[in-house]
C-alpha cells in the first residue's frame, strides 16, 4: 500500500516543473516553505488515514463519495476527480518537454516546440494506453523506480560536487536571488507567497492506496500508515534534493533566468557529460507517470460513462473487445490535452500547475467536509488507526489549510487563463449535473456499479 501511494506522489515531477518559479518569484528563500506545505498536507493526510480506517472502501472519490454520502454528491466528486486528473497528463508532458527533452537535446527554448513535443509525448501515450495495459505497469513500475534513485542519487551527487570542488555555497540557503529589492516580495501574492506552488504541486496523490483499501490485509491499519507515511517521505526527500539544488547553484542569475534551472544547476556542477544522462533518466520517470494518469483518467470517464452518469455515455463506456481498453474514454483525454496545448494562451506550464493545485485542493475540502459529517456514523475497529480526541481538531485545521492553499494559489500564480479552466470545467459539470437532475433523476438515484473490462 506504501508504494502505491509514493508512487502518486512525484518529487522529481513536481520539483522540476515548479523550481524555476520559486527561483524567479522569491529566489531560493522561497524553499523553506516547502516544509510549511508539508505540515499543511500531513494534516490533510491524516483526516484521509482516519477516513480509510474507520471504512476502508476500494474505488476512486467517486465510488467512495456515492456510498458514503449518496450518488449525487458521489457525481460532484466524480466529475471534479476526473478532470483534476485529467489536466495532469498534459501539464506533466509539457513538464517532460520544456524541463527535460528540450535541454537534452540542446533545443533553444520556445514556448511553440515545447507545446508540439507536448502533443507528440501525448499521442505516443494515447496508443500505448490503448494497445497495452502490460507496457503501462511496466512502464510505471519502471518509473517509480527511477524517480526513487533520481532523488537519492542525485541529491547524493550535487552535495558530493559542492564538496569536492567548492563551487556552490550554502549562502544560497537564505539568498533572495534575482528577487531581491522585489517591493511585492512579502506582500499577499507577491513572490514569496508565491513559492508555496512547489509544495502545493508535489506533495499530492498521497491518498491513492485508500482507493484499493479493499485489496490490501488489515487495511484498517496499512492502507492509514500509507497514506500518511507517503506523504511524510516525499517531503523528506523532496527537502532534500531541493536542498541539495539549491546549495549546488554555481551561477544565481544563469540559474534563475534558465528555463529550465534545474537542467543547468546539473550542467554547472557536472557538465554536460553527465548531465544528459541523468536528463534521459528523469525522462523516463516523467513519461511513466503521464502515461499512468492518462489511464487512471480514462477509467474515471469510462466509470462515470458506464453508470450513464457522462456525457455522451454510450460512447465513452465502450470498452474495445480485442484491447479490452476504453479507447474513446481515452482519446477523449487526448482530445483535452491537444486542445489545451492549441488555445491555451501564455506560458502553459506554470498556467497548468496552478490550475491543478487548485483542482487538487477542491476533492480535498470536500473529502474534509464529508468526514465531519458523516464520522459519528462510521464504525471503528479494534487497533485501528485513530487520531483518538484529536480527531476534529485535525479534520478542522486541515480544512482551513485547505481553503489557505487554495487561496494562495489564486492570488498569487493563478491569471485568467487559470481561473477560466477551473470555473469553465466546474461550470460545465454544474450544467451537466442539472441536466441529470430534471432529465435523468433515475441514473443518480442508485449506486454505481463495479468498473469490469
Amino acid at each position: 500500500m506504501f508504494a502505491i501511494s509514493f508512487a502518486s506522489v512525484s518529487v522529481v515531477i513536481g520539483i522540476f516543473a515548479t523550481y524555476s518559479q520559486v527561483l524567479k518569484n522569491s529566489g531560493p528563500l522561497g524553499i523553506w516553505l516547502f516544509p510549511i506545505v508539508a505540515v499543511g498536507q500531513i494534516l490533510v493526510a491524516l483526516v484521509f488515514a482516519q477516513f480509510a480506517a474507520r471504512i476502508p472502501l476500494s474505488g476512486s472519490s467517486y465510488q467512495w463519495a456515492s456510498r458514503l454520502a449518496n450518488p449525487k454528491i458521489g457525481w460532484i466528486f466524480g466529475w471534479i476527480a476526473a478532470w483534476n486528473i485529467g489536466l495532469s497528463p498534459v501539464a506533466i508532458d509539457n513538464a517532460l518537454a520544456t524541463q527535460c527533452l528540450m535541454p537534452l537535446f540542446n533545443m533553444a527554448p520556445s514556448e511553440t516546440t515545447g507545446r508540439v513535443l507536448t502533443v507528440v509525448l501525448l499521442l505516443i501515450q494515447a496508443v500505448i494506453v490503448i494497445y497495452s495495459t502490460r507496457i503501462v505497469g511496466w512502464t510505471n513500475s519502471l518509473a517509480v523506480g527511477v524517480e526513487l534513485a533520481i532523488v537519492v542519487v542525485l541529491g547524493i551527487a550535487l552535495f558530493a560536487a559542492v564538496m569536492l570542488t567548492g563551487h556552490g555555497s550554502t549562502e544560497n540557503l537564505f539568498s533572495q536571488g534575482i528577487a531581491a529589492g522585489s517591493t511585492n516580495y512579502f506582500a499577499i501574492g507577491g513572490g514569496l507567497m508565491a513559492a508555496m506552488i512547489m509544495g502545493l504541486s508535489t506533495l499530492v496523490g498521497f491518498e491513492a492506496s485508500a482507493n484499493m483499501a479493499e485489496e490490501a490485509k488489515d487495511a484498517h491499519r496499512t492502507v492509514p500508515r500509507a497514506i500518511v507515511g507517503s506523504v511524510v517521505a516525499a517531503a523528506i526527500l523532496g527537502m532534500f534534493l531541493i536542498v541539495a539544488l539549491t546549495v549546488a547553484i554555481r551561477d544565481m542569475g544563469a540559474a534563475s533566468n534558465s528555463a529550465s534551472p534545474v537542467a543547468e544547476i546539473m550542467n554547472q556542477q557536472f557538465g554536460p557529460a553527465l548531465e544528459r544522462p541523468l536528463l534521459l533518466v528523469i525522462a523516463i520517470a516523467f513519461f511513466g507517470a503521464a502515461l499512468v494518469t492518462i489511464a487512471g483518467t480514462s477509467r474515471i470517464v469510462f466509470a462515470m460513462a458506464r453508470d450513464e452518469r457522462f456525457p455522451a455515455h454510450r460512447m465513452f463506456s465502450r470498452v474495445n473487445p480485442h484491447t479490452r481498453t476504453p479507447i474513446p474514454a481515452t482519446l477523449l483525454v487526448l482530445a483535452l490535452g491537444v486542445v489545451v496545448m492549441l488555445v491555451m494562451p501564455g506560458g502553459a506550464l506554470i498556467q497548468l500547475i496552478t490550475a491543478g493545485a487548485i483542482f487538487n485542493n477542491i476533492p480535498y475540502a470536500l473529502t474534509i467536509v464529508l468526514y465531519l459529517v458523516v464520522r459519528k456514523k462510521l464504525g471503528r475497529k479494534a487497533g485501528a488507526f485513530s487520531l483518538g480526541r484529536f480527531e476534529v481538531p485535525v479534520a478542522v485545521v486541515a480544512l482551513a489549510w485547505v481553503f489557505i492553499a487554495i487561496f494562495v494559489v489564486s492570488v498569487s500564480e493563478a491569471t485568467v487563463t487559470t481561473f477560466l479552466i477551473v470555473g469553465g470545467l466546474v461550470l460545465s459539470g454544474a450544467v451537466y449535473l442539472g441536466y441529470l437532475l430534471k432529465c435523468r433523476r433515475e441514473v443518480l438515484e442508485r449506486e454505481p456499479g463495479v468498473q469490469q473490462f
